[in-house]
């Protein structure tokens, strides 16, 4: 079995088995310290809390999200943001005091940051750079689609060239 698949098999035993059992532990644990009613009280509460807090730093990270966009810059930080606050929000949605405070940690605007630069360097890990050789093929199999081709798309010869002109409405 590779590595991902191993990977992927984890991370759903831990969010569908594990969380779960952690989340039905905690829940007992609080049930008896404060009693069944309280701890009711307290997840009611805490979803009206989650629920606000999201429509807040939503709203706000997609006015920020406009703004760069308005601006003509890359919004990598809005965009982040956004995934982290519907990560959060989702987090929320689930029963539960532990993943309610984890998705509470990645929505508040004074700790998303952290969860930002995990994300980054997730996201980092992930990406591939990969270089062309640019280079004219060579050899007598060199031609176009041959041995010595590489990088993607057509290569010369490959079909009829069509000259134009481009224009920009603008």
């Amino acid at each position: 079995m590779n590595r991902r698949r191993r990977l992927v098999q984890g991370v759903l035993f831990v969010a569908f088995v594990l969380v779960p059992l952690v989340e039905i532990y905690v829940l007992v644990q609080v049930g008896q310290v404060i009693g069944a009613g309280w701890t009711i009280l307290l997840l009611v509460l805490d979803a009206l809390l989650g629920t606000w807090l999201i429509k807040h730093e939503g709203g706000r990270a997609w006015r920020a999200l406009r703004e760069a966009i308005d601006g003509g810059r890359m919004p990598a930080t809005e965009i982040a943001d956004g995934a982290l606050i519907l990560l959060g929000g989702t987090l929320l949605l689930a029963p539960g005091f532990v993943t309610d405070a984890f998705g509470i940690l990645l929505i508040l605007p004074f700790t998303r940051p952290l969860f930002r630069r995990l994300l980054a360097a997730a996201v980092a890990r992930r990406l591939t750079i990969g270089s062309i050789d640019v280079r004219p093929p060579s050899g007598p199999q060199g031609g176009a689609g041959g041995p010595g081709r590489q990088g993607p798309g057509p290569g010369p010869g490959s079909g009829p060239v069509v000259r134009g002109e481009v224009i920009d409405d603008e």
